[in-house]
């Protein structure tokens, strides 16, 4: 386990590409604490990076499971969800291809408790705060008593991004950001036609389609 520190320090502080002062500085704080922390802590962050996405999207699967035996609303609001995911990921993808920020292991040249990933695999925003925030909301508008704790989840996701070193802290906060709002967009553009589609189901024609749904999703 490579611990996180400074390598650059005798040589003056490093150009972070334009990155905002506030967001590089927090980095650096919370970079040189991560190198304090024991390797247990350190092991356990790098696995918990990856794991936590599994599970909240094990989360969202579960609440498409419950769902299909509630209201074809709910069921919908669910399935849309899903497609939040998909579609929050690919636009992040493009915004990379915009932005192309340099990853902060790189720009500032520290050491991190993750490998640096390579040069063109870019910083901003951070994919699996997007997938973190999507997925997480998703879970709350079709199962408010589990969303709470994926809400959770997915921030602590977000943050050991920049924990393990790989991403600014501007990287994560617009990333989850953006992955709520997309999902949120999504279920409450969608949400009656998505209703009208399953309504067509055979498991759900009996249902009335003016019942509620699991989360009643505030206007955007």
């Amino acid at each position: 386990m490579v611990q996180a520190g400074r390598t650059a320090a005798e040589a003056g502080t490093p150009d972070a590409g334009g990155v905002p002062d506030f967001s590089a500085e927090l980095y650096r704080d919370v970079v040189d604490f991560a190198s304090s922390t024991p390797g247990w802590v350190q092991s356990f962050a790098a696995f918990f990076t990856e794991a936590a996405l599994v599970l909240l999207f094990g989360f969202l699967l579960l609440a498409c499971w419950r769902a299909r035996r509630m209201p074809a609303r709910s069921l919908a609001i669910a399935l849309l969800s899903v497609l939040g995911v998909g579609v929050a990921y690919s636009l992040s993808e493009l915004l990379k291809l915009l932005v192309e920020q340099d990853r902060p292991c790189r720009a500032m040249r520290v050491a991190t408790i993750a490998e640096c990933p390579p040069l063109g695999d870019w910083s901003f925003p951070s994919n699996h705060s997007v997938i973190a925030g999507a997925t997480a909301f998703g879970v709350f508008a079709a199962w408010r008593k589990l969303g709470v704790t994926a809400l959770i989840l997915g921030a602590a996701t977000a943050f050991s991004r920049v924990f393990l070193g790989v991403h600014y802290p501007h990287d994560v906060l617009v990333g989850f950001l953006f992955g709520v709002v997309m999902t949120a967009l999504l279920v409450r553009l969608l949400s009656r036609t998505a209703t009208q589609l399953v309504l067509k189901l055979p498991a759900h024609r009996s249902h009335d389609i003016d019942e509620q749904p699991t989360v009643q999703l505030p206007r955007i």
